[in-house]
């Protein structure tokens, strides 16, 4: 039985380069059932489904998570943000390296700046409600 643990571990990583979604869980640090439910909020997530149901991850799938656990992690996007912003070619610009000129690191800034007012305003909001 222990043989069968440890053939298991070591086929989680599939032929032809596909990873089944606990592996794709702990390289990503995203949950299964978040990955489950961003497949239904991102229509590009559509990662192989064998013939039992279980879900294959092409390592392009898995890029794909990573940039949408950043969007909506590190920048603060809403999920139909993070979806319209890959809809629209922004993780293609990434890639290519290319920023436009007047945008990208200044409106990362400027999103930032937005948020931490936000913040600052919610703070300010609570102390006066408390008088």
């Amino acid at each position: 039985m222990a043989q069968n643990g440890t053939a298991a571990q070591a086929s989680l990583e599939l032929d032809d380069g596909l990873y089944r979604i606990g592996e794709v869980s702990r390289k990503t640090g995203v949950k299964a059932f978040v990955l489950r439910y961003w497949e239904t909020e991102f229509p590009m997530l559509e990662p192989r489904k064998g013939p039992n149901g279980r879900r294959s991850y092409r390592p392009e799938d898995v890029d794909l998570i990573l940039k949408i656990k950043r969007l909506l992690y590190d920048e603060g996007f809403t999920i139909a943000g993070a979806r319209r912003h890959l809809r629209e070619g922004g993780s293609a610009s990434e890639e290519r390296g290319a920023i436009p000129p007047g945008q990208g690191a200044h409106q990362l800034l400027n999103r930032k700046l937005l948020l931490d007012m936000r913040d600052s305003l919610r703070a300010f909001l609570t102390l006066l409600e408390r008088r």
